[in-house]
């Protein structure tokens, strides 16, 4: 994290630099201090993901795009990582999700990995839109949801109802008048979202400078530049090429994620395809991608890919991006989600 912090901060003050943006920087050193005071103040540190956990965010990232929460990637990991650390059979604890149809509503039933993330990512999504969570840094309600998915999503409307949201002490009132109710020692986990928080960090100050926002806040630092020298000539190219390629290098090796073997570097549309596919990162056209994922275009539709750029957002019905070499420059564009000129989605694991 703290690699890919400096590359983050390397990157956009040099943007700023370039682009004569003295008075953003002070403002930023500005917010900086304040930011510094704020995680001082803060006894919770984001603590690493196990390996386990990564090499289960491909699945992760689909099945939050299948069911509308993409941007919840890490929150996600972040639950997995409280619930098993990604290890077993059963590594989101599913198995009493309702949607568990296969299995016994019984604890560690589920015995397939890939089913598990989907029936209990499909449960987070139900749990994220019924606490009303307007994003991952909506943390009021983030945290809502979260003991939700713990104690069953009848404590988001029992929370709601009686208190106006999640605290700490009726997440504890909930537990006791839940285990009295059963006759049981104990129900869930009072102290589930601290438990889960330490391994987020996607809701602080600086979250568009970590993780999938990282690659975008990169990207969107180079609109306006105009006929991509800067990109083809780090590559290491002496005259001008198409350049969509480069660009999307460009930004991943800012990012850090060249160096973590997250991107490769590539400056042809096919290989970057090629890499993601062989990887098993790729996300088929028509679904709904992460921020940060990198979007491969057929313009001829010939199935040869002919332009790529890096996905900014996307409202479940329009594909948001920035690209270079659009027009000879870097812009923003936007797609319908079903637009027969996308190929698919290589997926970043951050």
């Amino acid at each position: 994290m703290a690699e890919a912090a400096a590359h983050a901060v390397k990157a956009v003050f040099g943007a700023l630099m370039a682009g004569g943006g003295a008075v953003l920087v002070i403002l930023i050193l500005i917010v900086g201090i304040i930011g510094g005071a704020a995680f001082l103040g803060n006894s919770q540190s984001s603590e690493a993901l196990s390996a386990e956990v990564l090499a289960h965010t491909p699945a992760i990232q689909r099945y939050a795009s299948e069911f509308g929460i993409s941007e919840y990637v890490p929150v996600i990991q972040a639950i997995m990582m409280q619930e098993s650390g990604g290890r077993g059979t059963d590594p989101m604890q599913a198995s009493e999700c309702p949607y568990n149809t296969q299995y016994p509503n019984t604890p560690g039933a589920i015995q397939d990995a890939d089913y598990s993330i989907k029936v209990g990512v499909q449960y987070y999504a139900d749990c994220v839109r019924e606490a009303g969570c307007e994003g991952p840094q909506d943390m009021d309600k983030l945290k809502l949801s979260l003991q939700g998915y713990n104690y069953g999503n009848g404590y988001i409307s029992w929370a709601i109802r009686n208190h106006g949201g999640y605290s700490k002490a009726n997440a504890l009132q909930f537990s006791q008048e839940q285990a009295a109710a059963h006759g049981w020692s104990r129900y869930g986990d009072p102290e589930y979202v601290p438990h889960v928080l330490r391994y987020y960090s996607g809701g602080g100050l600086f979250a568009g400078l970590f993780g999938n926002g990282q690659l975008v806040t990169i990207a969107k630092s180079q609109l306006g530049n105009e006929g991509g020298q800067k990109f083809w000539s780090w590559w290491g190219f002496t005259e001008r090429q198409e350049w969509c390629a480069c660009f999307v290098s460009w930004c991943a090796d800012q990012a850090g994620l060249i160096q973590s073997g997250a991107v490769p570097k590539f400056s042809v549309c096919t290989d970057g395809k090629n890499w993601f596919q062989n990887q098993g990162r790729w996300q088929g056209a028509g679904s709904m991608p992460s921020p940060g994922a990198i979007i491969f275009f057929d313009w001829e539709h010939d199935g040869t890919c002919d332009h790529v750029g890096i996905v900014e957002r996307c409202d479940g019905t329009t594909v948001y991006t920035v690209e270079g070499n659009s027009g000879d420059a870097v812009k923003e564009r936007s797609y319908a989600i079903n637009s027969d000129s996308i190929m698919g989605y290589g997926m970043v694991v951050y």
